[in-house]
Order: structure tokens, then sequence, then C-alpha cells
């Protein structure tokens, strides 16, 4: 889809050491996080089983959202343990090692927050995502204008918002056996933007 060095960053030591110590901040205020939270609403499925994937210290889950389980993958386990909504947690990095550490259909919902930016890997990330989940669920991904401009791929950097919105677009397209695919600006009316693509697991 892009040559390797569409994916390279400009610090390529290992993630576990960037992300080894707790910053417990959130990456958007608090207008896109209850944007964020709309939409976690609408899309994700009520009692559900989720994955919270390069998971932190919040989830963005809205306060009145019944959900089941919530297993969070991150880097930092000490940020993940002092999410309020994670059930259980697993350090595991994405870049080193996409294939993710869980059965097949394990979850009938995964999401990503503010982090697709970091992936080098995206195409097997999201093929793996698809593989565990359940026929029909819904994977969102969702992005702001905000990062760490040193951990993000080269391609993140050099492309706009929009252009965001049509690479994360293309990301589910050219992993395939995604359905009803969705992008959508669902920015506030002030502060942070949002922006989300999302779609759902489908038969191949």
């Amino acid at each position: 889809m892009f040559p390797p060095a569409a994916y390279t960053r400009h610090d390529e030591t290992p993630d576990t050491e960037f992300y080894g110590y707790p910053r417990k901040v959130v990456h958007i205020d608090d207008g896109a996080i209850a944007a964020l939270g709309r939409l976690y609403a609408e899309v994700l499925p009520a009692g559900g089983q989720l994955l919270d994937l390069m998971s932190s210290w919040r989830t963005h889950l809205p306060r009145d959202f019944r959900a089941g389980e919530v297993i969070g993958l991150g880097l930092n386990a000490e940020e993940m343990t002092d999410n309020p909504r994670l059930t259980d947690h697993v350090v595991h990095d994405l870049n080193q090692a996409p294939r993710l550490p869980f059965d097949d259909e394990a979850f009938d919902g995964a999401m990503c927050a503010v982090s697709i930016q970091y992936v080098i890997h995206p195409l097997s990330l999201f093929r793996q995502v698809r593989r565990v989940l359940r026929q029909a669920a819904p994977f969102v991904v969702s992005f702001s204008n905000r990062c760490f401009p040193t951990k993000a791929a080269a391609v993140w950097l050099d492309t706009t918002d929009e252009q965001h919105l049509m690479l994360v677009r293309t990301y589910f397209e050219t992993a395939g056996g995604w359905v009803d695919l969705t992008a959508q600006d669902r920015s506030p009316a002030t502060g942070d933007p949002l922006y989300a693509v999302w779609a759902r697991k489908g038969s191949r």
C-alpha cells in the first residue's frame, strides 16, 4: 500500500521504552472526549465483550454505557491498572508483535482511540482485529490533530486531518473483510477536533 519509508519514525527506539513510564494524561479535551463517548454509545454493543487497543488510563466509554468485560491492550501496566473501565489488561507491543494475543472471535467490539498514528503495521493490525471479532462486530478508530511527533509514522505527519480520514478508511478497505464502512468528522463545536472511521466485521 505504501513504501516502508512511510512507516518510519523519528524515534525508532523500542516503544516499550518510550511508553515505559506512566503519563496519565488525556490527549483530547473534554468536548472531544464527550463526542467520542457519544460515538461509542451509538456504535458499540451494550453488554458486549470489548477490546480497547493501545489502551491507557482512560477508555472514554460514557459513564452510563453498560459493557461486559473490557480488555485493555497497551504498553503501560500502571496506566491500565488505573483505568476504571477495564476488567483486565494485557501488556503487548503491537509494533513489535502485530498478532493479537486473543482467540478467534473473542470480542463483540473493538476501539482504538487517538493512537492509530503510531501503528507501523496497520494492515496486519486490522486483519488481526477482524480475526478476534465476532461476526458483524464493530471496530472504531478515532483520532484528533495531536500526537507524539517523534513516534508517529511518517505518512501520518506528512498528511492533513482530511487525508487521515482517507488513510484510515484505506486501512479498512485494503485489509479486507469489513463492511458498513463509515468515516466522519465528529468534532464538537469548539475545542479539539475528533475524527472517526469505523466498520463491522463482514463474512469472507
